[in-house]
This record gives C-alpha cells, sequence and structure tokens, in this order.
C-alpha cells in the first residue's frame, strides 16, 4: 500500500465517521465532548486532504 493510498483510505474512514456524527447531531444534538471529537475529525479530514493533494502533485 502505497502512502496515497493509505490516506485515500484513511480519507474515507474520516469521512464516513463525520457523517456519522452529522447524523446523531441532526437527531439528538452532540455533547460538548462529542462536539469537540467532531471538530477534531474534520480538522483531521481536512489535513489529510491537503497531503493528498499535495503527494498528487509531486507524482
Amino acid at each position: 500500500m502505497t502512502h496515497i493510498e493509505m490516506l485515500r483510505r484513511r480519507s474515507e474512514i474520516l469521512k464516513r465517521n463525520i457523517g456519522s456524527m452529522i447524523m446523531k447531531d441532526n437527531k439528538q444534538g452532540l455533547t460538548g465532548q462529542e462536539n469537540l471529537f467532531y471538530q477534531g475529525m474534520v480538522r483531521k479530514w481536512h489535513q489529510n486532504e491537503h497531503e493528498i493533494n499535495s503527494a498528487s502533485k509531486k507524482v
């Protein structure tokens, strides 16, 4: 598994987890701790997407 493939897999997992957090927020709301966890996942996803784009441009 190459580095880019690993980043893409991580991105898929983060998107899935973010989607489930959004569903939970829409249904019942998030606690403070869950909200911080959600924000952290979004930051990690953005960073991951940036790394994918940077690695793709180098190739």
